[in-house]
């Protein structure tokens, strides 16, 4: 039941953003422009599924070696931090470089 939500959101989504493709091909930049806003748009969603993914495990990894010897907390707590904020950098850069390919055009 879940999946077919799923798909029938994602179906209603891409109803509704089809007039997007609708603008004529004159200075706006075209077919061109529009599938490197796509382009953009999926790399931004695979980015942040990684990003996702290595910060709950990173967090997972954490969580547990905290549970396993609590005296560590506090000397994992900094290099934890710094991976997360890295992580969140990498996500960030991607959207900088979306925005830099989105805007040559």
């Amino acid at each position: 039941m879940r999946i077919i939500t799923s798909l029938l959101f994602v179906l209603a989504l891409c109803l509704i953003a089809s007039p997007a493709f609708a603008e004529d091909g004159g200075a706006a930049g075209g077919v061109g422009r529009g599938l490197i806003a796509i382009g953009a748009g999926v790399g931004l969603g695979i980015a942040a599924f990684g990003v996702g993914m290595g910060q709950g495990r990173a967090t997972a990894a954490a969580m547990e070696s905290i549970g396993r010897n609590p005296n560590s907390a506090d000397k994992l707590f900094q290099p934890f931090i710094i991976g997360l904020a890295l992580m969140e950098a990498l996500a960030l850069y991607t959207f900088v470089i979306a925005i830099f390919l989105y805007r040559q055009l």
